[in-house]
């Protein structure tokens, strides 16, 4: 027996469960150089945008770089915070959570990391950590309940570019969507009971879920049907008749028709027809973010106001709450059978 070769042969009899938890990702800093770099890598992705890539790269690079850095930056100026980004923050504090509450519940040990999908910290970094760690069986959990190809999928994309690079790859099982889990749907309901408690409801409520072409819906991806079943269930946990709630869109980009009815078309049009009161909930979004606090709590809140309207509650997203990390973990747990 060759032993100088043996000793690559060594196993562990307690190596830890890879979690591999992601989300979309933020720039380095609120500056127009970092949302550059950040936009540059977002919008070249294929799965977000899928024009032919020599007519994308020069619309991308000819136009878009030159002038959206600079607009982005603003808008995320205004919700910095002194522990940085809002989405990579609170994404930090759900993978700590999800960490101590999986150490509690299952007997092998557990490694928990964090990446996105654009931006730092990286998948390829939080793979690599993983890897370092000894682990040989991954559940990737993408932080987005309902699935869509330019989230869900390019995920997978970013994972399996990573693990191409590998000699040995490990086990990978990946959580394709939970936009129907009972516990996440407690958990969206929950937090509506809660801040009715604090003020009474609103004449509406509206889901307010981030929007993708027509096209896509058209070529087969499921989410705008999981973005309506989601809208739905929390509404029948809430007893709500038809008429005090509606599922609407936000976050257009480019000119061709996105999934409808836009969220700030819609708000204005509340207000003309004298709804005087509306809350807003995001439940695509796990954490808050750029487009919820500054696009839904801020811009839409003046659009509504603007055109007549009087209160306007923004419901923040689950974050760190402890029946959503609950629900997350379950989702996990739901992947380990026969592990």
């Amino acid at each position: 027996m060759n032993h100088d070769q043996d000793k690559y042969c060594q196993t562990s009899q307690n190596e830890p469960l890879g979690v591999l938890i992601t989300n979309l990702g933020t720039p380095d800093a609120p500056t127009a150089s970092a949302l550059r770099r950040y936009l540059a890598e977002f919008l070249w992705d294929p799965r977000v945008v899928d024009l032919p890539r020599p007519l994308w790269w020069l619309i991308l690079n000819g136009f878009i770089l030159r002038i959206r850095p600079r607009r982005s930056a603003k808008a995320y100026q205004k919700v910095w915070t002194d522990n940085g980004s809002p989405l990579l923050h609170i994404s930090r504090q759900q993978a700590a959570a999800i960490q101590k509450q999986m150490e509690t519940g299952i007997s092998s040990p557990v490694k928990v990391a964090l990446g996105m999908r654009y931006g730092n910290p990286s998948i390829a970094s939080a793979l690599s950590e993983l890897r370092d760690a000894g682990v040989k069986r991954i559940v990737a959990l993408p932080l987005y309940p309902q699935y869509s190809c330019s989230t869900t999928a390019s995920t997978f994309d970013a994972i399996a570019a990573e693990l191409k690079n590998w000699r040995e790859i490990p086990e990978v099982r990946m959580v394709h969507n939970y936009h129907n889990d009972p516990a996440y749907i407690d958990a969206l309901a929950n937090s509506i009971r809660e801040t009715w408690q604090q003020g009474a409801p609103a004449e509406k409520l509206l889901f307010s879920f981030h929007g993708t072409p027509v096209r896509f819906l058209e070529e087969g991806d499921p989410y705008y049907c999981q973005c309506r079943d989601t809208a739905r269930l929390v509404a029948e946990r809430l007893e709500l008749k038809d008429d005090r709630w509606m599922l609407v869109f936000q976050s257009r980009f480019g000119k061709e028709e996105w999934l409808k009815p836009y969220a700030d078309h819609t708000l204005v049009e509340l207000a003309q027809k004298g709804i005087r009161s509306v809350d807003v909930i995001c439940p695509g979004f796990s954490a808050d973010c750029l487009e919820t606090i500054e696009e839904i709590a801020m811009e839409n809140r003046e659009e509504f106001i603007s055109a007549g309207g009087d209160e306007y509650r923004y419901i923040p997203a689950l974050n760190e709450r402890n029946d959503h990390i609950s629900a997350l973990v379950k989702t996990i747990e739901s992947q380990l059978q026969g592990w």
